[in-house]
Formats: structure tokens, sequence, C-alpha cells
């Protein structure tokens, strides 16, 4: 995983950085127990927020005037396995249309605690995105109206976007219909 980046961030990143900041301050946010670390990498600046502080982070991304991120563009899964006690972690994209900027934010949670805040009462458009990571890769977004499979089966077992997942060869059975292992379907030659 990328380490924090060093200031100054270059291309304006300053700017947006300073700006959460000041309005972390105005609205009594602790700034470094709510912020783990910024990270500017191919060109897109991304802050590491604790899910404590996700709800309050994203209400001020909303409503700050200097900062107005009136679009949270979904959200995505990432699983990684070997990042001890931080394998499932949330990236949301966010697009301020005022002030023509994009940032990301993203949440890590251990694997044996998968619950991140639900932020679909902040950004309604959230709502099919957050039940396709839950869906994907089993992040729980506790507070979600209606947290339901939205892509596989209702009677699937797993997540199947997660890196321990099975790959196939493994016979696969929903509502009746049965799926063979991939090295037992009949070849079309």
């Amino acid at each position: 995983m990328p380490g924090a980046t060093p200031r100054p961030f270059g291309d304006g990143f300053d700017e947006v950085a300073d700006e959460i900041e000041l309005s972390m301050r105005d609205r009594n946010l602790p700034v470094d127990s709510a912020v783990e670390k910024i990270v500017v990498d191919r060109g897109e600046i991304t802050f590491h927020v604790r899910r404590e502080h996700l709800l309050e982070f994203a209400r001020m991304l909303r409503d700050e005037p200097a900062l107005r991120f009136e679009m949270c563009m979904g959200v995505n899964g990432v699983h990684y396995p070997d990042d001890q006690d931080r394998e499932l972690h949330a990236c949301y994209p966010f697009l301020s249309v005022t002030h023509n900027r994009r940032i990301r934010v993203e949440v890590s949670v251990p694997d044996s605690d998968p619950h991140i805040p639900s932020i679909v009462s902040i950004y309604p458009s959230n709502d099919w995105h957050e039940r396709e990571t839950w869906d994907f890769f089993g992040i729980v977004f506790d507070g979600h109206p209606g947290l339901t499979r939205i892509e596989m089966p209702d009677d699937w077992v797993g997540h199947p976007q997660r890196k321990d997942y099975p790959l196939g060869g493994i016979p696969v059975e929903y509502k009746g219909a049965t799926i063979p292992a991939p090295d037992n379907r009949r070849a079309y030659n």
C-alpha cells in the first residue's frame, strides 16, 4: 500500500486538502484521528478516513461551500487479504461540479468486522452501489435502507469478488439449477 504523501502535493491538491482541514476544524472533527493519511498517486488524491468519522466527513464534503462535493460517484470494494486488520477497503469517488474537483475517500475495515456506516442518507444515489459492494465483497453498510443482493441470486453463498473466493472447478447450484464445473462442461469444437 502506498504510504502517506508529504506536502506539497501539487496539482491543486494542497488547496482542497487545506479546505478540508479547515472545514474539519470548524466542525470540531478531529483532523489527526479522522484522517489516517492522505495519498497522492497517479494524479488522484485519496483521503483515508476512519469509519467512525465517515458520515460526518461525507456530510462536510457535501455541505461546506468551499468544498461542495455534490456527487458521490458510487463505492467500490477492494479485498487485500494480506493487509492485516484492514483487509476490506471501500473507495468513494467524489465530484464537485461547482469547483471542478475530484477526490477519493477510502475506508478500511478488518475482515472480522466488515461494518462501515452507509452514506445513503447523505448521498441517496449510493443506494445500489453499496448493495453491489456488499454483494460482491461482503462489506456491511450499517444503516442502509435495504441491504440485499443486487447481482447474485438471493441464496448465493459468499462474495465472489473477494480474492479468497474459489475461481471455479466447483459445481454451482442456486434456485434448483445446477451448473457443472468448467472442466466438466461440454466442449464445442
